[in-house]
């Protein structure tokens, strides 16, 4: 298959957007994850992607955990934050509301639903790193549905390249 059928191919998914934060040394960071999913029923699992260009690849090096958070369309705007910006330049902190979760984790107030997962694995995946979690503490609302999806933030010029 050539590049550009798997592009046209990808291009036709409508996959969920998640929002990834952590810490390390008292420094929060997160961006936006198009590329994650559940990666094990038992024991669960979940495999969440992160730039090795992107602030929250080097943050993420550091820490121990990740706190993966689903975003609903009335809160695209955090999610259009977390991947239009860069850590780089930007505290994404300052701009939305969000408090210190398990673990240490910087939990965004506005996610309906999220968990925090310990790192088990780093995988080399191309212009990604594989982050293989371990849910160790999380909530889910009654109101998780509508959630961003990639279509939501399609044409959004991210905060680093690829």
């Amino acid at each position: 298959m050539d590049n550009e059928a798997f592009d046209r191919l990808v291009d036709l998914l409508d996959d969920t957007m998640f929002v990834v934060t952590t810490q390390a040394d008292g420094e929060p960071s997160g961006c936006l994850v198009g590329f994650a999913t559940q990666a094990s029923i038992h024991p669960q699992r979940f495999l969440a992607a992160i730039s090795k260009s992107n602030h929250t690849c080097r943050i993420a090096a550091e820490s121990e955990f990740l706190a993966v958070h689903v975003m609903q369309r009335r809160h695209v705007d955090v999610a259009r934050l977390f991947g239009g910006e860069t850590g780089d330049e930007v505290d994404k902190f300052e701009r939305c509301s969000w408090h210190t979760g398990p673990e240490g984790m910087p939990v965004l107030d506005d996610a309906p639903a999220w968990f925090v997962g310990r790192t088990l694995e780093r995988i080399e995946l191309g212009d990604h790193v594989g982050y293989l979690l371990e849910p160790v503490a999380g909530a889910v609302g009654d109101d998780s549905d509508d959630l961003v999806s990639s279509r939501d933030v399609a044409g959004l010029t991210p905060g680093h390249e690829a």
